[in-house]
């Protein structure tokens, strides 16, 4: 029986623009969609057929039903999920530009996630955790981040590995040292680390990721995920490096893209049961990425993010027709 993939953090309403290349204030039109990038990755492996918990607290508001009600959809599941009257579910406005890539603001002052408190954690929410994943939006200084430390200390304890993606968005930091400083005392305590080459200097102080990687695993990361856009993607271990290509696809939203990969992944691992990341084999490491780089590709074909991701067949697929 597989394990559970717990994810924690902000799960948000995403408003998508229904013109692409304007700014935010051009755009008269929005459809929602239900995002917030540790929901994402949950709804990913879930639609692939892992289990998968979402730890979150939502507003007692119909954006937070809707949330539930699209990840229950998704197949994740929403017993971890809190509700509160304190304040509101958080809102995200994406702006697309021509390519496809996006630009954010973010209304949450505070939102309902932002006042998830350690005490609200249970212990027995980890029982059959495989895989915590976390991101850095709800690090800020706010009582989620506290909720976090406990989290990842509950998975720990029960075997798990830690999975992080910092997904930086500094427009939610008053202060971008303070984001820095807090995304170095997370690494601290990954086993595996997503970044962006968009971030890697930010995170590292490098431009190279082959300068970057020892002093990570210095740390105790035991494997870099590193995503390059265009370029494709490569897993990164002490012992060796994996690429996956880029697919070749017309891109309609790029929203979700980095989560769903990091989902597709964390399905793959566990799937194969994986406890003990040193023991994956060079080959068994390409296969998964690759596969997680197919799905990746897939979601960019459609707007919104959880709305493009696919399920395990409807994947298989698209991966004979592209490699056909």
């Amino acid at each position: 029986m597989m394990k559970t993939i717990l994810c924690i953090g902000e799960a948000l309403i995403d408003f998508i623009p229904a013109q692409k290349g304007c700014a935010l204030k051009d755009n008269a039109v929005f459809e929602r969609a239900c995002g917030g990038a540790p929901a994402n990755v949950a709804a990913a492996a879930a639609l692939l057929g892992a289990p998968a918990k979402m730890i979150t607290q939502l507003g007692n508001d119909a954006f937070g039903d809707y949330i539930t009600e699209v990840l229950k959809g998704a197949g994740v599941d929403t017993s971890c999920i809190l509700r509160t009257d304190k304040a509101n579910t958080a809102l995200a406005f994406v702006a697309l530009q021509e390519d496809g890539n996006r630009d954010f603001m973010f209304y949450r002052n505070p939102s309902a996630d932002m006042l998830l408190e350690s005490s609200q954690i249970k212990d027995e929410w980890f029982s059959d955790c495989g895989i915590l994943h976390f991101c850095s939006v709800d690090l800020i200084d706010a009582p989620v981040k506290d909720a976090h430390r406990r989290a990842i200390a509950l998975a720990k304890a029960n075997g798990a590995n830690i999975s992080f993606d910092p997904n930086i968005r500094l427009p939610l930091w008053d202060d971008e040292q303070e984001c820095k400083k807090t995304v170095q005392e997370f690494i601290d305590f990954a086993d595996i680390l997503k970044i962006s080459d968009e971030e890697l200097e930010f995170i590292t102080g490098e431009t190279d990721m082959e300068k970057a990687a020892p002093g990570l695993f210095a740390r105790g990361v035991k494997m870099i995920m590193f995503t390059r856009g265009k370029q494709g993607a490569s897993i990164i271990t002490p012992d060796f490096t994996v690429f996956a290509d880029s697919v070749s696809v017309t891109v309609q939203d790029t929203t979700g893209a980095g989560d769903s990969i990091i989902g597709a992944f964390l399905f793959c691992l566990t799937e194969k049961g994986v406890t003990d990341l040193s023991a994956v084999s060079k080959e068994d490491m390409e296969a998964m990425l690759r596969f997680a780089n197919f799905y990746s590709s897939y979601s960019v074909t459609k707007k919104g993010a959880i709305t493009s991701y696919a399920g395990y067949d409807e994947i298989i697929k698209f991966i004979k027709k592209q490699i056909n």
